[in-house]
């Protein structure tokens, strides 16, 4: 980037908007991975991942466009998943999960 193109960009106070919503959707997706519970994680990481989706698009840098709405798009089906009752673990999984309830339920 040239001195040119970056004073032009600091004058310019609609790409500000674009880079806080992009920095606020990077807050949320790094947010969403300590949630617990699977039903808000996936919507705070859909939220987030819009943000940086709009971020992306107003650079208009493909890659990352393409990484966020997958990201979305992952997040969306999983809440919908969970939503409609269809959303499973692995049977492993539900073993350990059960057997931790269990414990925490006896003391």
């Amino acid at each position: 980037m040239d001195v040119a193109s970056f004073a032009a960009s600091i004058a310019n106070p609609a790409l500000h908007i674009f880079f806080i919503v992009g920095v606020l959707g990077s807050i949320l997706l790094m947010y969403s991975q300590f949630v617990e519970a699977e039903n808000r994680r996936d919507l705070i990481r859909m939220v987030g991942a819009a943000a940086l989706a709009v971020y992306a698009i107003s650079i208009g840098n493909i890659l990352f466009i393409i990484t966020t709405t997958g990201i979305f798009f992952a997040a969306l089906i999983e809440f919908v998943e969970i939503y409609l009752g269809i959303h499973t673990h692995f049977p492993a999984e539900m073993k350990t999960m059960i057997q931790t309830y269990k414990k925490g339920e006896k003391k």
